[in-house]
């Protein structure tokens, strides 16, 4: 499995580099917080159909024991996807170093927030 550490992750987005930031937690998941810049992908078929082939796509879930993230990287190199890594320590590894997260649960919004 190709990987891609927070740090390089970061400059690339920094950069403004073009690349497609993939979460591949569930829709509520992704509504509550998610990296600045990530694309929700709800199932193989809307990724095969959102994503070309020459991307350069990085897939992440919520942390290095999240299936999630590990099951759309195969199911994007099995289909001919070629330039694909995983951000494996996830959304929650990206908050740990303080990075900017987007969403309802964001550090500006608040659980109460949610249930509006």
């Amino acid at each position: 499995m190709n990987l891609i550490a927070r740090d390089e992750l970061k400059a690339k987005l920094d950069r403004g580099d073009e690349f497609r930031l993939v979460c591949a937690l569930s829709e509520w998941a992704y509504q509550a917080k998610h990296i600045p810049g990530s694309l929700h992908i709800s199932n193989p078929q809307q990724g095969m159909a959102m994503l070309d082939k020459s991307d350069e796509i990085v897939v992440y879930c919520s942390d290095p024991n999240c299936p999630s993230s590990k099951f759309a990287y195969h199911m994007l190199t099995s289909n001919g996807y070629e330039n694909v890594r995983r951000y494996e320590g996830g959304i929650l590894d990206w908050e740990k170093a303080g990075y900017p997260v987007e969403g309802v649960w964001s550090e500006a919004g608040t659980e109460a927030d949610a249930t509006k």
